[in-house]
């Protein structure tokens, strides 16, 4: 008897002559309503996260990318993060509180893309763990470090994504996840509205908090 893993990988449906299997197809889907979710700040970003976490580690380990399937590992344990941060930072007119990074913030997320992405390339080419080390590594990477400034509320998480999402496409064409690259072509859409969104939040949030009490 097949357990249930090798089912949802091993199953799904067929569309153009391209077989999805239930759990990519499940949990793209579930990654995709976390952007919707983001764009709202809303707290069930996280446990949707979740789910789509569990699935997508069993498609990226079964096509050998070996980057993308240790990233769903990470990015459960940045959404515990983000959950508790997002509770403890919630605002009652509009939703979890966001602004825009501070200079050396940015910094930061830029050093921890390009040193970050380098280190792990290697370790990947050592390990002999994805036949895509760069590519994978920036994708796993880039991931880390957008949740990571999600979950501080950081305006800038969006463009991390876009970058991600460049890089993205290309390589699920190339692995046959082809389903997987359309929905992150539609993540890149989703991403442009969620950063116009963020700002003007972090706008209106920001001239609040300026504006004197009673003033």
């Amino acid at each position: 008897m097949r357990s249930l893993a090798e089912w949802v990988l091993g199953n799904g449906i067929t569309v153009l002559g391209q077989q999805i299997s239930w759990a990519e197809l499940v949990g793209q889907l579930c990654a995709l309503a976390v952007v919707f979710l983001a764009q709202r700040r809303t707290l069930a970003t996280w446990p949707v996260q979740v789910s789509a976490t569990v699935l997508l580690f069993a498609v990226y380990a079964s096509a050998h990318l070996g980057g993308l399937a240790i990233r769903q590992v990470m990015i459960l344990v940045i959404s515990i993060y983000g959950w508790w941060a997002w509770s403890r930072r919630s605002d009652p007119v509009y939703g979890v509180a966001v602004r825009r990074a501070r200079p050396q913030e940015r910094l930061v997320l830029l050093a921890a893309l390009v040193v970050g992405t380098a280190a792990f390339a290697l370790l990947l080419t050592v390990l002999d763990a994805s036949w895509a080390p760069w590519p994978d590594s920036w994708i796993f990477v880039g991931t880390l470090v957008a949740f990571w400034a999600q979950g501080r509320g950081l305006v800038e998480f969006w463009l991390v994504w876009l970058a991600v999402d460049a890089v993205g496409v290309p390589l699920q064409l190339a692995s046959g996840l082809w389903f997987s690259a359309a929905i992150y072509v539609v993540f890149a859409a989703l991403v442009i509205h969620g950063w116009w969104s963020w700002n003007r939040t972090a706008r209106v949030q920001r001239a609040r908090q300026a504006t004197p009490v009673g003033g």
